[in-house]
């Protein structure tokens, strides 16, 4: 069966569509020693497809969710040596996550080596709620809130309306006045901490704790599990794949 290059190498675990893509571009990629194009016609049974020289195989899917501490990166390497969310999960598999949490924000992220599941779940087609547990410096105001629930300006555009509700520092008690729970669908850079400076209060701890409809309290800081078979059935309704 032949296949487009780039969702092959995607499908084989190399990362996402986007990311395969680039790899073609850069010439990093040769189909029978010769150099591949985007957007080529293979055949994985009857073609040598290989990366940097290394022949490409594809592995059997995995699917982890980690609980993402401060200070590691959302990469796969670094260049400069410092901890990345690769190096907390326990597998040999080509994973690596789907989005990304800033260097000082913690929780939920889920890393896999099923380029065409990351590609649906980053897609703004697909809406993926990911929901936070803000704390900020000082307490929020109703018409702060109001502004958040109905889109803030930033510099590319006015965001999406996001969920926003208060929380106690003390688990189950609401009203609490410098915590919020914020649910938003879009992924743009540092978009929770920039919308609360665009209402005017500093972020001080940002955790995300829900990402589509999974949910877990119990996953230490650091570690990382693999994903139910529920929790992967779930994910794959939204992006369309069941």
């Amino acid at each position: 069966m032949r296949i487009r290059l780039q969702k092959h190498l995607a499908e084989s675990g190399l990362g996402s569509r986007r990311s395969c893509e680039q790899l073609i571009k850069a010439g990093r990629v040769t189909v029978d020693g010769r150099i591949g194009t985007l957007g080529q016609s293979v055949d994985p049974e009857a073609e040598q497809i290989a990366v940097d020289g290394t022949p490409v195989v594809a592995e059997p899917k995995e699917y982890w969710l980690l609980n993402k501490p401060q200070g590691v990166l959302s990469a796969v390497v670094d260049d400069r040596g410092r901890r990345t969310v690769v190096d907390c999960v326990p597998t040999r598999a080509r994973v690596y996550p789907i989005g990304r949490l800033d260097l000082d924000t913690t929780g939920l992220l889920v890393l896999t080596n099923d380029g065409l599941l990351a590609e649906r779940l980053l897609h703004p087609r697909y809406h993926v709620p990911k929901e936070y547990l803000v704390t900020l410096a000082s307490p929020v105001g109703k018409r702060e809130i109001e502004a958040l629930e109905r889109g803030v300006l930033l510099d590319e555009g006015i965001t999406s309306p996001a969920a926003v509700r208060r929380v106690s520092p003390v688990s189950g008690i609401e009203a609490g006045p410098t915590q919020l729970r914020i649910t938003i669908h879009e992924g743009r850079n540092r978009q929770v901490r920039r919308m609360l400076e665009a209402v005017g209060h500093k972020v001080q701890a940002l955790h995300r704790s829900r990402f589509a409809d999974i949910a877990d309290d119990t996953l230490a800081v650091g570690q990382a599990r693999l994903l139910t078979e529920d929790e992967l059935a779930a994910l794959r309704r939204l992006a369309n794949l069941a």
